[in-house]
């Protein structure tokens, strides 16, 4: 719905009305403070900018500060009149004093934020070991010269199978051999595109859930053969339907790669991380050689090598074969790290038994298919303070209560008021948050599922539950700890597109 509200420039001073889309409920305009240079990290500084912006340097002040990833920041402030506003700041960094240039003593300066997150791992330079940078910049070469090769070497396999040869009289055969190997290495880079799609946007993921990812491999790659199953059936479209499996395969190997990686570091307890990944190999060749053996066994009896029907149908029962055994192979791991899922399943049984299943019994609790988004309780992350009131249309001593009530933690939770018949908490962190505080939110949303209706008002209830947390949260973690958990090291991510600094 439309919105409007007032912008307030201080260099020079002046305001005009104009309209902004926003997907809330709320009516009331706002007041947009922005500015065109960075402010002062001084929280008085800052505080002053906006009193003196609007006029009211005796009544306002500054109660939080949202800040984005993108450098823009939203100040919540409150008068002696009880009366909310926000102003909105948008920075602009300069090229001297930006962090985000600030990447390994200066290098890839010239580089785009965007690019930078979709070639490097999150949380780079501090994330990685002080030479990845040297050793991906000369790999990329490497890899480049690689595949030039193997374009070339393309053309030579293909013409010793009999397209064309080089030294054929007819120059129209040894074109059309040029011409199939560009079509088959076209092929091989469309199908490329999903792996880089993958890296780059959802690199993040893995490290989280392998299980569900390795998985979803396997989905994906059974969608990319059916496309090169279907290349008999319509031989003119061969590129086409040959580059969507190769896509569909290649994006099946990016999900699939990484996943995997996580599971052999599972298996290496002992640091063994280059043994453990060789002894795989030795399985995946054995296997890969009695699967060949046996494909050609089948490709040689009449009834397959002659029916396409019945070709499909085996492999079709076969690719099910494989999905089944798939998943029971992905059931048997046993993670003793903590995810988002295994999560709730220990906080779901801590609130309700005073207990937490072992690490074997939660591993098989475990969903593999179903994404997190879908388990209930609803939890919605990075949650604006704004969406978070307009849920709970609270006045302005409430918002002093909600923040007071959360002054010890590291986060903020409500109850979104405006989805009675589904439960749904919004959340959002400060800073300095940690995995420990996005547990704590989690045992909270189980705690206020499991007693919503014993009260009407929504602050005794979430003030209880944080009586609750901070009395019985120590013995989950002592129970965790107990039954061989890594509590050290959580797998729970604190989103960073947005962090809330509160301020005195």
């Amino acid at each position: 719905m439309a919105m409007a509200f007032s912008l307030q420039f201080n260099n020079p001073i002046s305001t005009f009305t104009c309209s902004n889309l926003y997907n809330g409920t709320r009516t009331q305009p706002f007041k947009f403070l922005c500015t065109s240079s960075p402010q002062s990290d001084s929280s008085n500084s800052k505080e002053e900018a906006i009193q003196d912006s609007s006029g009211e340097n005796d009544k306002e002040y500054v109660i939080l500060v949202e800040k984005y990833r993108s450098g823009t920041l939203k100040r919540y402030v409150i008068d002696n009149d009880s009366e909310m506003k926000m102003f909105l700041e948008e920075h602009v960094p300069t090229t001297s004093r930006s962090q985000d240039l600030d990447i390994s003593g200066m290098e890839l300066s010239w580089l785009p934020k965007v690019i930078k997150d979709f070639v490097l791992p999150s949380g780079f330079p501090d994330t990685v070991s002080d030479d990845y940078l040297d050793y991906m910049l000369l790999q990329f070469p490497t890899n480049v010269t690689g595949w030039i090769c193997h374009t070339l070497v393309t053309s030579s396999l293909l013409k010793a199978v009999g397209v064309g040869s080089f030294s054929g009289t007819s120059a129209a055969a040894s074109a059309a051999a040029s011409a199939a190997a560009i079509r088959w290495v076209s092929k091989d880079g469309i199908g490329a595109l999903g792996r880089f799609f993958i890296g780059g946007r959802f690199g993040n993921l893995f490290d989280d859930d392998p299980k569900q990812w390795r998985m979803y491999a396997d989905f994906i790659g059974s969608a990319g053969s059916i496309f090169d199953l279907c290349t008999p059936l319509y031989p003119s479209y061969f590129l086409p339907l040959a580059s969507l499996g190769n896509l569909a395969k290649a994006v099946a190997r990016g999900l699939k790669d990484p996943s995997f990686r996580v599971i052999q570091n599972h298996f290496a307890i002992a640091g063994n991380l280059g043994d453990v990944a060789a002894k795989e190999e030795v399985w995946e060749v054995a296997a890969e050689l009695l699967g060949l053996s046996l494909g050609i066994l089948a490709l040689d009896t009449p009834g397959i090598s002659k029916s396409y029907p019945t070709l499909a149908l085996t492999w079709l029962s076969v690719r099910i074969l494989h999905l089944w055994f798939r998943y029971q192979s992905l059931s048997v791991l046993q993670f003793n790290t903590i995810n988002l899922k295994r999560a709730r399943i220990l906080v779901n049984s801590h609130v309700l038994h005073c207990t937490v299943p072992g690490i074997s019994e939660c591993n098989r609790m475990e969903s593999i298919l179903l994404w997190e988004r879908y388990l209930r309780p609803q939890i919605i992350f990075e949650i604006s303070l704004e969406e978070m009131i307009n849920g709970g249309k609270y006045r302005s001593t409430q918002i002093k209560q909600l923040l007071h009530m959360y002054k010890e933690e590291k986060y903020f939770l409500v109850v979104n008021q405006l989805m009675p018949t589904d439960f749904q908490v919004f959340v959002s962190f400060k800073e300095g948050a940690t995995g420990l505080s996005v547990f704590r939110c989690v045992w909270q949303t189980y705690w206020l599922y499991q007693n919503w209706g014993w009260s009407v008002n929504i602050f005794d209830r979430l003030e209880q539950s944080l009586v609750e947390l901070r009395d019985r949260f120590p013995d989950l973690l002592q129970q965790l700890t107990d039954a061989g958990w890594d509590t050290n090291n959580l797998s729970l991510k604190v989103p960073k597109k947005m962090s809330i600094n509160e301020l005195s």
